[in-house]
């Protein structure tokens, strides 16, 4: 656990800015020790070694906490006698000062990893020229002092499998799934961990799949061994054996090409108003553009649709939408576009609000997954 500084940290660290020799030195004639400030220290590890209080430290050498300090500058510590100053030989270099390299395992975290070498988060960072950047596993970093904890090997390599994107679905929803971090996944399968994915695509994954007990969008495929069960979600046997009707009676039929549902899409949401890039990029998201497409909660078609929604859509289109028809499909899914971006703050709680329901985004704000489907729809939404 990394207990939290007496005193707020401030937005730039009081941090030392370039290399130089130092040592620690006493005032004799005023009974306190002076510190004298090595390359990297802050006021944050100064004041752990001499067990005093950051704002103490600060108080005592009439600093704020916006002040920079820098190497060769002599601090005075307070509270302390020349007497009770940490020793030192002067042949030795400090303990702190001596870094070795530490290899980034998957999870890590900068906090982490600097709790568990007993430094500062800012002097990790400081030490690796780290501001602003994120770390990912097998980079190397400089640390100092001793692990608390040995980094534990693996038995063996861990196995992949494939997983391949079903409608819906979120890099960070997968990772979930797999035991994976999302900076894992990404890196597995060389993309960007902000990259769009669509229905269709086969990821390489590790571990064994798990469901999420956070998931919040209903619109998803079964798996490949029917259950009523997806994604921490149970459905009634009436629902899955409506979505299973569906699916065989749209297998049966004629269904346009995706070059044509496309222009189906865009035709129908200038009809109604709509920003058709909006529209297609969440189709796209939700279907990959396929009107076969029908998930276990029985949501149909290209726009992915509901029967609920679709009697909803229905009122406001003066007309009985069939959701197994593409032109009505498309229709119920644009009608509630129009809405969401009618009510919503946002585009983006609009498009949030077409995932997890805008009452819930305006409720409880966005989700993890959600999230990352308003970052796919957008991605997406630049290439329409």
């Amino acid at each position: 656990m990394v207990l939290p500084l007496l005193v707020t940290a401030p937005a730039m660290p009081v941090v030392a800015e370039i290399d130089q020799t130092a040592e620690t030195t006493a005032h004799a004639s005023q009974g306190t020790p002076s510190h004298t400030v090595r390359a990297g220290e802050t006021i944050y590890d100064i004041a752990a070694r001499y067990h005093v209080s950051p704002a103490a430290l600060l108080s005592r050498n009439h600093l704020s906490a916006d002040s920079f300090i820098h190497p060769g500058q002599k601090l005075r510590v307070p509270g302390r006698s020349a007497s009770t100053a940490p020793e030192r030989s002067a042949s030795k270099p400090a303990r702190s000062g001596s870094t070795r390299s530490y290899v980034v395992r998957s999870g890590d975290t900068l906090t982490g990893i600097a709790a568990r070498h007993h430094m500062s988060v800012e002097r990790l960072r400081s030490l690796n020229d780290l501001s602003g950047k994120f770390i990912h596993p097998g980079e190397k970093l400089r640390v100092t002092g001793a692990a608390t904890k040995p980094a534990k090997r693996a038995s063996r390599p861990a196995t992949t499998s494939r997983h391949t994107v079903r409608d819906g679905e979120t890099l960070t929803g997968i990772a979930a799934r797999h035991h994976m971090s999302v900076a894992r996944l990404a890196k597995l399968n060389r993309i960007s961990s902000n990259e769009f994915i669509h229905p269709g695509t086969s990821l390489k994954v590790t571990g064994a799949s798990k469901s999420s007990s956070n998931a919040t969008h209903a619109k998803k495929k079964p798996t490949a061994t029917k259950n009523n069960t997806f994604a921490g979600r149970t459905y009634s046997d009436k629902i899955v054996d409506a979505a299973d009707r569906n699916r065989s009676i749209l297998a049966g039929r004629a269904v346009p090409s995706r070059a044509e549902t496309k222009a189906k899409i865009t035709r129908i949401s200038r009809q109604h108003g709509v920003d058709p890039s909006i529209a297609l990029a969440i189709s796209y998201q939700e279907s990959g553009w396929n009107q076969r497409q029908v998930s276990v909660a029985n949501a149909v078609g290209t726009m992915q649709v509901i029967p609920s929604t679709g009697e909803w859509t229905s009122q406001l289109a003066g007309r009985q939408l069939d959701l197994l028809d593409t032109d009505d499909n498309i229709t119920a899914g644009v009608l509630l576009l129009k809405v969401l971006t009618e009510q919503a703050d946002s585009t983006s709680d609009a498009i949030a609000g077409y995932y997890q329901g805008l009452a819930s985004v305006e409720s409880n704000g966005m989700y993890t997954d959600t999230k990352q489907y308003v970052k796919n729809v957008k991605a997406l939404r630049t290439r329409m």
